[in-house]
Protein backbone atom coordinates (compact mmCIF):
# COMPACT_ATOMS: atom_id res chain seq x y z
CA UNK A 1 0.00 0.00 0.00
CA UNK A 2 1.16 3.48 -0.85
CA UNK A 3 2.38 5.75 1.43
CA UNK A 4 -0.60 8.60 0.29
CA UNK A 5 -3.25 5.61 0.34
CA UNK A 6 -2.41 4.30 3.79
CA UNK A 7 -2.39 8.08 5.06
CA UNK A 8 -6.16 8.54 3.72
CA UNK A 9 -7.05 5.40 5.55
CA UNK A 10 -6.05 6.07 8.58
CA UNK A 11 -6.64 9.75 9.33
CA UNK A 12 -8.16 10.78 12.63
CA UNK A 13 -10.06 6.78 12.19
CA UNK A 14 -6.85 4.95 13.81
CA UNK A 15 -6.91 3.35 16.92
CA UNK A 16 -3.80 4.53 19.39
CA UNK A 17 -1.28 1.84 19.71
CA UNK A 18 -1.02 -0.30 22.69
CA UNK A 19 1.67 0.45 25.23
CA UNK A 20 2.13 -3.40 24.44
CA UNK A 21 3.92 -4.06 21.51
CA UNK A 22 1.88 -5.74 18.70
CA UNK A 23 2.76 -9.16 18.53
CA UNK A 24 5.08 -9.84 15.72
CA UNK A 25 3.83 -11.59 12.36
CA UNK A 26 4.06 -14.60 11.64
CA UNK A 27 5.36 -16.62 14.97
CA UNK A 28 5.33 -14.44 18.18
CA UNK A 29 6.08 -17.81 20.20
CA UNK A 30 9.45 -18.06 17.95
CA UNK A 31 10.27 -14.48 18.72
CA UNK A 32 10.04 -14.80 22.36
CA UNK A 33 6.57 -13.28 22.60
CA UNK A 34 3.52 -14.53 23.68
CA UNK A 35 0.77 -16.56 21.61
CA UNK A 36 -2.20 -14.66 20.82
CA UNK A 37 -5.63 -14.96 22.79
CA UNK A 38 -8.07 -14.55 20.29
CA UNK A 39 -11.91 -13.97 22.18
CA UNK A 40 -14.18 -16.75 20.27
CA UNK A 41 -17.31 -15.08 19.44
CA UNK A 42 -16.53 -12.74 22.78
CA UNK A 43 -16.57 -14.06 25.90
CA UNK A 44 -18.93 -16.60 25.12
CA UNK A 45 -18.39 -18.95 27.60
CA UNK A 46 -19.80 -16.30 30.11
CA UNK A 47 -22.17 -14.02 28.08
CA UNK A 48 -23.98 -14.75 24.83
CA UNK A 49 -22.14 -15.05 21.83
CA UNK A 50 -21.73 -12.63 19.35
CA UNK A 51 -22.85 -9.59 21.34
CA UNK A 52 -21.05 -5.86 22.06
CA UNK A 53 -21.49 -7.66 25.79
CA UNK A 54 -19.43 -10.21 25.50
CA UNK A 55 -16.73 -8.54 23.22
CA UNK A 56 -16.71 -5.39 26.19
CA UNK A 57 -16.07 -8.77 28.48
CA UNK A 58 -13.51 -10.20 26.50
CA UNK A 59 -11.81 -7.02 25.74
CA UNK A 60 -11.71 -6.24 29.47
CA UNK A 61 -10.02 -9.77 30.44
CA UNK A 62 -7.35 -9.05 28.15
CA UNK A 63 -8.03 -10.85 24.98
CA UNK A 64 -5.45 -9.48 21.81
CA UNK A 65 -8.48 -10.10 19.00
CA UNK A 66 -12.66 -10.50 19.76
CA UNK A 67 -13.37 -12.50 16.51
CA UNK A 68 -17.00 -12.09 14.98
CA UNK A 69 -18.56 -14.58 12.53
CA UNK A 70 -20.43 -11.79 9.83
CA UNK A 71 -23.57 -12.83 7.85
CA UNK A 72 -25.50 -10.69 5.83
CA UNK A 73 -28.91 -8.97 6.17
CA UNK A 74 -31.47 -8.88 3.01
CA UNK A 75 -30.26 -5.11 2.80
CA UNK A 76 -26.78 -5.88 2.92
CA UNK A 77 -25.94 -4.77 6.20
CA UNK A 78 -23.11 -7.12 8.08
CA UNK A 79 -23.74 -8.44 11.39
CA UNK A 80 -22.48 -10.74 14.09
CA UNK A 81 -24.14 -14.41 14.05
CA UNK A 82 -22.27 -17.69 13.38
CA UNK A 83 -25.01 -19.05 11.85
CA UNK A 84 -27.20 -18.00 9.16
CA UNK A 85 -30.29 -19.38 10.68
CA UNK A 86 -31.27 -17.22 13.97
CA UNK A 87 -33.38 -19.32 16.06
CA UNK A 88 -30.20 -21.03 18.07
CA UNK A 89 -28.92 -17.93 19.63
CA UNK A 90 -32.26 -15.13 19.07
CA UNK A 91 -35.57 -15.05 20.57
CA UNK A 92 -36.86 -14.91 16.72
CA UNK A 93 -39.03 -17.91 17.40
CA UNK A 94 -40.84 -16.47 20.48
CA UNK A 95 -41.96 -13.21 17.99
CA UNK A 96 -45.49 -14.16 16.38
CA UNK A 97 -44.58 -10.96 13.70
CA UNK A 98 -41.30 -13.29 12.53
CA UNK A 99 -43.63 -16.43 12.78
CA UNK A 100 -44.46 -16.47 9.01
CA UNK A 101 -40.61 -16.01 7.86
CA UNK A 102 -39.96 -19.33 8.80
CA UNK A 103 -39.06 -21.84 6.03
CA UNK A 104 -36.61 -24.34 5.18
CA UNK A 105 -33.42 -23.84 2.60
CA UNK A 106 -30.48 -25.79 1.73
CA UNK A 107 -27.28 -24.33 2.98
CA UNK A 108 -23.67 -26.23 2.28
CA UNK A 109 -25.80 -29.36 0.81
CA UNK A 110 -28.19 -30.18 3.49
CA UNK A 111 -32.05 -28.63 4.17
CA UNK A 112 -32.10 -26.34 7.09
CA UNK A 113 -35.17 -25.36 8.47
CA UNK A 114 -36.36 -21.90 10.85
CA UNK A 115 -35.43 -17.94 10.69
CA UNK A 116 -32.65 -16.78 8.11
CA UNK A 117 -31.10 -13.43 8.46
CA UNK A 118 -31.24 -12.83 4.64
CA UNK A 119 -35.06 -12.82 5.21
CA UNK A 120 -34.57 -9.96 7.65
CA UNK A 121 -33.77 -6.07 7.00
CA UNK A 122 -31.13 -4.56 9.72
CA UNK A 123 -33.95 -2.34 11.04
CA UNK A 124 -35.79 -6.21 11.87
CA UNK A 125 -33.21 -7.43 12.97
CA UNK A 126 -32.59 -5.28 15.94
CA UNK A 127 -35.57 -6.21 17.39
CA UNK A 128 -34.05 -9.43 18.27
CA UNK A 129 -32.89 -10.39 21.97
CA UNK A 130 -29.53 -13.22 22.14
CA UNK A 131 -30.10 -15.98 23.63
CA UNK A 132 -27.28 -18.27 24.99
CA UNK A 133 -26.39 -21.44 22.59
CA UNK A 134 -26.18 -23.89 25.14
CA UNK A 135 -28.06 -22.61 28.25
CA UNK A 136 -27.95 -26.48 29.75
CA UNK A 137 -23.56 -26.11 30.04
CA UNK A 138 -23.39 -22.47 30.68
CA UNK A 139 -26.56 -20.74 32.82
CA UNK A 140 -24.64 -18.32 33.78
CA UNK A 141 -24.24 -17.27 30.10
CA UNK A 142 -28.18 -17.78 29.83
CA UNK A 143 -28.83 -15.57 33.16
CA UNK A 144 -28.64 -12.74 30.13
CA UNK A 145 -31.07 -14.03 27.76
CA UNK A 146 -32.73 -11.51 26.31
CA UNK A 147 -30.46 -8.54 27.43
CA UNK A 148 -28.86 -7.79 24.41
CA UNK A 149 -28.83 -7.35 20.75
CA UNK A 150 -27.31 -8.44 17.55
CA UNK A 151 -24.79 -6.01 16.56
CA UNK A 152 -23.46 -4.74 13.43
CA UNK A 153 -20.24 -4.82 12.01
CA UNK A 154 -19.75 -1.11 12.20
CA UNK A 155 -20.85 -1.42 15.97
CA UNK A 156 -18.03 -3.63 16.90
CA UNK A 157 -15.57 -1.83 15.32
CA UNK A 158 -17.07 1.60 17.21
CA UNK A 159 -16.64 -0.48 20.05
CA UNK A 160 -13.31 -1.43 19.87
CA UNK A 161 -12.53 1.95 18.69
CA UNK A 162 -14.12 3.45 21.99
CA UNK A 163 -12.08 0.70 24.22
CA UNK A 164 -8.97 1.27 22.60
CA UNK A 165 -9.19 4.86 23.14
CA UNK A 166 -10.31 4.07 26.99
CA UNK A 167 -7.52 1.41 27.66
CA UNK A 168 -4.31 2.66 25.18
CA UNK A 169 -4.58 -0.90 23.95
CA UNK A 170 -4.49 -1.70 20.27
CA UNK A 171 -7.63 -4.23 20.04
CA UNK A 172 -7.57 -6.81 17.28
CA UNK A 173 -10.15 -7.89 15.44
CA UNK A 174 -10.74 -11.31 13.85
CA UNK A 175 -13.85 -11.27 11.70
CA UNK A 176 -14.93 -14.38 9.71
CA UNK A 177 -16.85 -14.47 6.44
CA UNK A 178 -19.41 -16.68 7.70
CA UNK A 179 -21.09 -18.56 4.99
CA UNK A 180 -19.62 -16.42 1.80
CA UNK A 181 -20.76 -18.41 -1.42
CA UNK A 182 -24.41 -18.53 0.14
CA UNK A 183 -24.77 -15.07 0.84
CA UNK A 184 -22.93 -14.12 -2.44
CA UNK A 185 -25.29 -16.04 -4.60
CA UNK A 186 -28.19 -13.98 -3.21
CA UNK A 187 -26.62 -11.15 -4.21
CA UNK A 188 -25.13 -10.26 -0.45
CA UNK A 189 -21.46 -10.91 -0.81
CA UNK A 190 -19.99 -10.57 2.58
CA UNK A 191 -15.94 -9.37 1.17
CA UNK A 192 -17.04 -5.58 -0.38
CA UNK A 193 -18.82 -4.14 2.70
CA UNK A 194 -16.13 -5.83 5.32
CA UNK A 195 -13.32 -4.24 3.24
CA UNK A 196 -14.86 -0.74 2.94
CA UNK A 197 -16.03 -0.69 6.57
CA UNK A 198 -12.53 -1.99 7.66
CA UNK A 199 -10.74 0.53 5.33
CA UNK A 200 -13.05 3.83 7.15
CA UNK A 201 -12.36 2.63 9.97
CA UNK A 202 -8.52 2.93 9.17
CA UNK A 203 -7.57 -0.67 9.14
CA UNK A 204 -6.11 -1.56 5.40
CA UNK A 205 -2.25 -2.43 6.19
CA UNK A 206 -0.79 -5.84 6.92
CA UNK A 207 0.65 -4.32 9.95
CA UNK A 208 -3.08 -3.64 11.29
CA UNK A 209 -4.80 -5.53 13.79
CA UNK A 210 -6.87 -7.19 11.77
CA UNK A 211 -7.17 -10.74 10.76
CA UNK A 212 -9.57 -11.80 7.70
CA UNK A 213 -10.36 -15.76 8.07
CA UNK A 214 -12.68 -17.87 6.10
CA UNK A 215 -13.26 -21.84 5.70
CA UNK A 216 -13.25 -20.64 1.89
CA UNK A 217 -10.44 -20.06 -0.19
CA UNK A 218 -12.71 -18.01 -3.04
CA UNK A 219 -13.48 -15.72 -0.45
CA UNK A 220 -9.91 -15.24 1.13
CA UNK A 221 -8.34 -14.90 -2.52
CA UNK A 222 -11.74 -11.92 -3.33
CA UNK A 223 -10.44 -10.47 -0.06
CA UNK A 224 -6.76 -10.41 -1.21
CA UNK A 225 -7.56 -8.41 -4.60
CA UNK A 226 -9.49 -5.67 -2.04
CA UNK A 227 -7.45 -4.85 0.88
CA UNK A 228 -3.63 -5.93 2.20
CA UNK A 229 -5.11 -7.34 5.25
CA UNK A 230 -3.72 -10.10 6.37
CA UNK A 231 -5.96 -13.88 5.88
CA UNK A 232 -6.16 -16.93 7.53
CA UNK A 233 -7.47 -20.34 5.93
CA UNK A 234 -9.91 -21.99 8.39
CA UNK A 235 -9.17 -25.60 8.29
CA UNK A 236 -11.44 -28.54 9.81
CA UNK A 237 -10.22 -32.09 11.08
CA UNK A 238 -12.19 -33.02 8.19
CA UNK A 239 -9.25 -31.99 6.14
CA UNK A 240 -5.69 -33.39 7.05
CA UNK A 241 -2.61 -30.92 5.70
CA UNK A 242 0.67 -32.02 4.40
CA UNK A 243 3.59 -29.76 3.17
CA UNK A 244 1.78 -29.24 -0.13
CA UNK A 245 -1.29 -28.25 0.76
CA UNK A 246 0.34 -26.08 3.29
CA UNK A 247 2.23 -24.44 0.68
CA UNK A 248 -1.07 -23.87 -1.30
CA UNK A 249 -2.96 -21.67 1.35
CA UNK A 250 0.91 -19.66 1.40
CA UNK A 251 -0.20 -18.65 -1.94
CA UNK A 252 -3.07 -16.29 -0.81
CA UNK A 253 -2.77 -16.13 3.10
CA UNK A 254 -0.24 -15.37 5.85
CA UNK A 255 -1.87 -18.02 8.37
CA UNK A 256 -4.20 -21.01 9.32
CA UNK A 257 -6.76 -21.43 11.84
CA UNK A 258 -6.38 -25.01 12.83
CA UNK A 259 -8.82 -27.62 14.60
CA UNK A 260 -7.44 -28.75 17.46
CA UNK A 261 -7.61 -32.38 16.14
CA UNK A 262 -5.19 -31.20 13.80
CA UNK A 263 -2.54 -30.18 16.66
CA UNK A 264 -3.11 -32.99 19.06
CA UNK A 265 -5.60 -35.64 18.28
CA UNK A 266 -7.09 -37.64 21.02
CA UNK A 267 -7.02 -41.35 21.29
CA UNK A 268 -10.11 -43.47 21.38
CA UNK A 269 -10.28 -43.02 25.18
CA UNK A 270 -10.71 -39.04 24.67
CA UNK A 271 -7.71 -38.44 25.90
CA UNK A 272 -4.77 -36.24 24.27
CA UNK A 273 -2.65 -38.20 22.22
CA UNK A 274 0.84 -36.49 21.11
CA UNK A 275 1.22 -33.76 19.16
CA UNK A 276 1.30 -33.61 15.33
CA UNK A 277 3.93 -32.14 13.09
CA UNK A 278 1.40 -29.45 12.08
CA UNK A 279 3.00 -26.50 13.88
CA UNK A 280 6.32 -26.92 12.39
CA UNK A 281 4.94 -27.36 8.95
CA UNK A 282 3.04 -24.90 8.64
CA UNK A 283 5.57 -22.79 10.01
CA UNK A 284 8.01 -23.88 7.34
CA UNK A 285 5.79 -22.82 4.77
CA UNK A 286 5.37 -19.27 6.33
CA UNK A 287 2.05 -19.89 8.08
CA UNK A 288 1.28 -18.97 11.78
CA UNK A 289 -0.99 -21.15 13.46
CA UNK A 290 -3.90 -20.51 15.34
CA UNK A 291 -5.91 -23.59 17.25
CA UNK A 292 -9.61 -23.58 18.08
CA UNK A 293 -11.74 -24.09 20.30
CA UNK A 294 -10.76 -24.12 23.81
CA UNK A 295 -14.07 -24.38 26.44
CA UNK A 296 -13.50 -25.42 29.74
CA UNK A 297 -17.17 -26.96 30.01
CA UNK A 298 -16.01 -30.53 31.00
CA UNK A 299 -18.45 -32.01 28.04
CA UNK A 300 -15.60 -30.18 25.88
CA UNK A 301 -12.26 -31.43 27.55
CA UNK A 302 -10.44 -34.58 27.05
CA UNK A 303 -10.65 -37.04 29.13
CA UNK A 304 -8.76 -36.54 32.69
CA UNK A 305 -7.24 -32.99 31.57
CA UNK A 306 -8.37 -29.60 32.58
CA UNK A 307 -8.78 -26.42 30.65
CA UNK A 308 -5.25 -25.05 32.15
CA UNK A 309 -3.93 -28.71 31.54
CA UNK A 310 -5.16 -28.94 27.81
CA UNK A 311 -4.06 -25.03 27.27
CA UNK A 312 -0.44 -25.70 28.45
CA UNK A 313 -0.58 -29.10 26.27
CA UNK A 314 -1.17 -26.47 23.35
CA UNK A 315 0.66 -23.87 23.68
CA UNK A 316 3.72 -26.15 24.40
CA UNK A 317 3.63 -26.88 20.23
CA UNK A 318 4.40 -23.61 19.73
CA UNK A 319 0.97 -22.49 18.43
CA UNK A 320 0.89 -18.92 17.54
CA UNK A 321 -2.86 -17.94 18.83
CA UNK A 322 -5.58 -19.55 20.48
CA UNK A 323 -9.56 -19.19 19.72
CA UNK A 324 -11.12 -19.52 22.83
CA UNK A 325 -14.77 -19.25 25.14
CA UNK A 326 -13.32 -18.21 28.07
CA UNK A 327 -9.94 -15.28 26.96
CA UNK A 328 -10.07 -14.02 30.57
CA UNK A 329 -8.65 -17.75 31.58
CA UNK A 330 -6.56 -17.58 28.55
CA UNK A 331 -4.68 -14.32 29.56
CA UNK A 332 -4.14 -15.44 32.87
CA UNK A 333 -2.73 -18.98 32.44
CA UNK A 334 -0.48 -16.93 29.74
CA UNK A 335 0.64 -14.50 31.92
CA UNK A 336 2.06 -17.43 34.72
CA UNK A 337 3.11 -19.39 31.73
CA UNK A 338 5.53 -16.40 30.62
CA UNK A 339 6.91 -15.70 34.17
Amino acid sequence: MSPSRRALLLGAAALPLSTRTQPRWPYPTLTGESALVIAHRGASGERPEHTLATYELAIDQGADYIEPDLVSTRDGVLVARHDAELSMTTDVAQRPEFAARRRTQTIDGKPESGWFVEDFTWSELQVLRALERWPQWRPGSAAFDGKFGIPSLAQIVELLRAKGQATGRRIGLYPETKLAAHFAERGLALEPPLVRTLHAAGWGDAVDPVLLQSFEADSLRKLARLTDLRRVQLVSERRPLDAAALRAIARYAQGIGAAKALVIPRRPDGALDNPTPLVAQAHAAGLAVHAWTFRREPNFLPTGTDGDEELRRFLATGLDGVFTDHPGAAVALRTTLMR
